[in-house]
């Protein structure tokens, strides 16, 4: 076969094709009988009001066990009394915010595996990065 084979077989798959029997007749029997279930079963009630509240209530306790969470312990160092380095360049900007993200996911994954050396090289690497970014910062004025 050649492709000239290959051409001709192809634009004959471009071609409409009829069914072998009607496929009608079966969707709409399909479809009474879906409509038909339906109707004899039974309708749902709308949502009781005390599943509405109690699911307002897991959201509220959810989110306040995450602002505490990223708070810390009693105002500790979780992410809103960190400080965090902004510089006054723009084009380092960017590089300061992946740094600090890195930092904070690292120090997350060193609280829980704190014998890894490996998670305990990659801290040193970032923090290494984010002092190098500083220096550039001085540099640039």
């Amino acid at each position: 076969m050649n492709e000239l084979d290959y051409l001709r077989q192809m634009r004959s798959l471009n071609r409409p094709v009829t069914p072998h029997r009607d496929l009608w007749a079966d969707i709409d029997a399909r479809l009474d009988e879906s409509t038909a279930r339906a109707a004899l079963a039974p309708r749902r009630r709308r949502a009781q009001p005390w599943l509405m509240a109690a699911a307002i209530a897991g959201v509220a306790v959810l989110g306040g066990g995450l602002g505490l969470h990223l708070v810390g312990p009693a105002g500790g160092d979780g992410l809103a009394s960190r400080q965090v380095w902004k510089p006054s360049d723009p084009r380092l900007s960017g590089a300061a915010v992946e740094l600090d993200a890195a930092h904070m996911e690292l120090t997350q994954a060193i609280q829980d595996s704190p014998e890894s050396p490996a998670l305990q090289r990659l801290l040193l690497r970032t923090e290494r990065q984010r002092d190098r970014l500083r220096n550039l910062e001085k540099q640039a004025g």
